[in-house]
């Protein structure tokens, strides 16, 4: 699936999230009803960063997600395609390698990171499986990815009243704490219209990923996806 069914072009996704830069951290805590600090924490455990590693924090915005990365030790690069989140998170954390770059053509050479990750960002890039190419271009081998995406919960009365969640309550809330509520109008559709754990598994493999695997977050609400980059000769 590819964001053309959103009828939003590259461009102006980031101009949407350029919009919502400097309250975007606490408008996610407030519609993930505080969840998105959880996912986080998980997200890092699965990473599992340590000293002198490198680490491609994909879609970091703010660059609040590269924050447990860099305190283990590890070289982290934020990366993202919205200047306005960007610039937002360089007058937080000026220290961090904070960098422009696009997910299907990334700035990097191959081989280069011992772990890539993207959290809630891979449903806005345009062509799904060219991200999870070039994440796989730049990481060394034996190396891996960490994706944490929102996807379906797995109880089907739960999933319903989710899906109403998100297309009835999200927009009014953003409206009322977010500067442009468009923008979470615009990624509730996302995540309801974005493949399930089994199917983005699926795109995992086809990109080259190995050993590819999922758990599910707050009830499949979230997935925390995995694959490893063969090492040399496997």
């Amino acid at each position: 699936m590819t964001r053309a069914s959103l009828d939003k072009q590259p461009h102006e996704v980031a101009s949407m999230f350029d919009g919502v830069a400097a309250n975007y951290d606490l408008t996610n805590d407030v519609l993930s009803l505080g969840q998105a600090r959880l996912w986080r924490k998980e997200v890092a455990k699965a990473v599992g960063a340590r000293p002198a590693q490198k680490v491609l924090d994909l879609a970091a915005g703010t660059a609040t997600s590269s924050l447990p990365f860099a305190a283990t030790g590890a070289y982290v690069v934020p990366c993202d395609f919205s200047l306005g989140m960007l610039r937002e998170g360089k007058k937080r954390n000026p220290w961090l390698p904070l960098t422009a770059g696009d997910a299907t053509k990334l700035p990097f050479k191959d081989d280069v990171f011992d772990t890539v990750t993207i959290s809630f960002g891979l449903r806005n890039v345009q062509d799904t499986g060219a991200a999870l190419r070039e994440l796989y271009r730049v990481t060394k081998p034996g190396g891996q990815v960490v994706i944490c995406e929102f996807s379906q919960p797995t109880w089907a009365l739960f999933r319903t009243v989710y899906t109403e969640y998100l297309m009835r309550a999200l927009p009014p809330v953003a409206r009322a704490v977010s500067s442009n509520p468009d923008a979470y109008v615009y990624l509730a559709e996302s995540i309801r219209e974005w493949p399930d754990q089994a199917a983005l598994a699926a795109l995992l493999q086809k990109a080259g990923w190995g050993k590819v695997a999922w758990r599910n977050l707050s009830g499949g609400i979230v997935a925390l996806h995995r694959g490893v980059k063969p090492a040399e000769g496997q």
